[in-house]
């Protein structure tokens, strides 16, 4: 028995962010991705991914986070809680963010770079099959450059 890893990467993405730097706790932070166009480097994973029996992208072709209320854990660092929906399921999440400059100081039109990390079960979206190539406890990662609106 061996361990090993796979990483899967949804290429088109987009999304939105509003602060306001004197009241960081009101964010609005919305990312969509295209789960149609998941690449798990391979065909065959790929293929699997986006079938019926996981995202089932014919009929759930959006992964999306919502997040309307951030907690700053240091000057770049911060909690955002969320709505994560996949599948058509929707459930509360909480992304840990990394800001590559600090928010108090988002002003005007200038972009966010932000890296946010979280870990799902991904049963609890209705992806129960590929248990043996696929964990239960899933890693997500969202790199992100975003205009404030």
């Amino acid at each position: 028995m061996g361990l090993g890893s796979k990483t899967a990467r949804f290429p088109a993405m987009k999304g939105h962010i509003r602060i306001q730097p004197d009241r960081l706790d009101a964010i609005d932070l919305e990312v969509e991705l295209d789960a149609r166009s998941l690449d798990a480097s391979g065909k065959t994973d790929t293929a699997y991914l986006r079938g019926k029996s996981f995202f089932d992208v014919a009929h759930y072709p959006t992964v999306s986070f919502s997040g309307h209320r951030m907690a700053m854990t240091g000057p770049t660092t911060a909690r955002i809680e969320g709505q994560l929906t996949a599948r058509g399921i929707t459930r509360p999440t909480t992304l840990d963010v990394t800001f590559r400059d600090p928010p108090a100081r988002a002003v005007g039109r200038d972009p966010v770079q932000l890296s946010a990390r979280t870990t799902i079960n991904r049963r609890d979206f209705g992806m129960t099959s590929y248990g043996l190539v696929v964990g239960k406890n899933v890693k997500i990662t969202i790199e992100a450059r975003l205009v404030p609106g």
